[in-house]
């Protein structure tokens, strides 16, 4: 009967750690597109390049 008095605050300790790293998780926004980088990864569209790139691309071309 004694370890009931230490297991039950425990028990409600871990519950609230849990439920606060749960509501953490879901707003700072972990799993809003669970499924986005994984179809992006199979993408292959070379097209879309950013900037930095393109730059780099025709610094190479023109070594000028």
């Amino acid at each position: 009967m004694e370890s009931l008095y230490l297991l039950i605050p425990l028990s409600i300790l871990i519950a609230a750690a849990i439920a606060i790293v749960f509501w953490w998780f879901i707003r700072s926004g972990q799993s809003d597109d669970l499924e986005g980088p994984g179809w992006r990864i199979l993408q292959d569209d070379d097209s879309i390049r950013s900037h930095d790139e393109k730059t780099r691309h025709t610094a190479e071309k023109n070594p000028d």
